[in-house]
């Protein structure tokens, strides 16, 4: 039987041909305001961004009004080094706001939650890894600064099962740490950029690239931010802002290489642990209490990274180039560009 709405099965009766085609291509025809906010790829990365922005924004809100009626955030000024407690609330209530912001935003986009980063067949394997080398190479440049005469240890603060305990508990913190940053500026809005931009460059130059250079312009244009963001910090230099800018790009490459965060969320914890716990210095210009090891820098702030911390000293730069050769060398080749795809 014909279908009169199908303009690829033959016409019914008694209709004219022509009238048929014109009726169908102006059916066919999207309306200017689908065309304003619907891509071929769904809801347009533009008004995406906009849209978890302002969600985020409410929930995150939410959190601050709770906490502070709770008295779960200080109502004076700020201690001198961070506690256990604070450090929690303060990172982990906003991971969970935006694990939340953009598990909404993928139930409107009607994509899984998946493609943002927490996912991979070999997420414990990275993240374990990234652990591991984030240990050894803020170890490596703690080294570095002790044998130059940059850093110095006065002594040992914490014994036996509270130096356990604390350990656990800082460990604990960072992991949020990683979370919150890694998943915030290279989970959904990473994804959605890149998205965007891969159009935007596919539409101007007709390129098979267009999906690599959209990632790389989103990654380049968010970690100059997470480094600016880092500028808020006391006791941060100029240095320190160029590392979190470069650790940012760095951490991008890692979710290239793998398709998730998993590695960048390891070494950003483990990294962040051991600076502020096991060694006690500095983390871009912040302290921490019941920290493992009491030092403090010597010499030229360029050189020992000053009241920054390592990440202040020129040595981390070196530091930075070799982590991501070791990127190179031991991640194999992932697949986020087709998570680009539209599904």
């Amino acid at each position: 039987m014909n279908d009169p709405t199908n303009f690829y099965t033959s016409q019914p009766r008694n209709v004219q041909p022509e009238s048929s085609a014109a009726a169908q291509l102006v059916l066919a025809k999207p309306s200017l305001v689908r065309k304003i906010f619907i891509g071929p790829d769904g809801l347009r990365a533009g008004w995406s961004l906009l849209l978890f922005i302002l969600i985020l924004s409410v929930l995150l809100q939410g959190v601050a009004f709770v906490g502070h009626k709770a008295h779960l955030l200080p109502q004076t000024a700020p201690v001198s080094e961070l506690p256990p407690s604070l450090g929690l609330f303060a990172e982990g209530l906003p991971f969970l706001m935006t694990f939340l912001a953009a598990w909404i935003m993928s139930k409107i986009e009607k994509r899984p939650n998946s493609v943002y980063g927490l996912s991979g067949s070999r997420a414990l394997r990275n993240f374990f890894a990234g652990l591991a080398w984030g240990v050894t190479r803020l170890s490596l440049l703690i080294f570095t600064l002790w044998k130059a005469g940059l850093l110095v240890e006065d002594n040992r603060l914490l014994y036996g099962a509270e130096a356990l305990r604390y350990a656990i508990i800082w460990l604990l913190v960072f992991l949020m740490v990683g979370c919150f940053e890694e998943y915030l500026t290279r989970g959904y809005v990473l994804f959605t950029l890149t998205r965007g931009l891969a159009g935007v460059y596919s539409w101007l130059f007709r390129t098979p690239h267009a999906k690599a250079l959209g990632f790389w312009t989103a990654a380049l244009c968010l970690s100059l931010l997470f480094g600016l963001g880092h500028k808020q910090n006391p006791g941060e230099s100029p240095i320190g802002l160029l590392a979190a800018g470069l650790v940012g790009l760095v951490f991008s490459l890692s979710l290239w290489r793998t398709g998730s965060l998993w590695w960048a969320i390891g070494f950003h914890a483990a990294w962040d642990w051991a600076q502020s716990f096991f060694y006690g210095v500095a983390d871009s210009g912040l302290m921490v209490q019941h920290h493992f090891l009491a030092t403090h820098a010597h010499g030229s702030p360029l050189m020992s990274g000053g009241s920054t911390g390592p990440e202040g000293s020129v040595f981390v730069l070196p530091i930075l180039a070799l982590v991501t050769c070791i990127l190179v060398v031991t991640l194999p080749r992932g697949n986020y560009g087709n998570r680009l795809s539209p599904n």
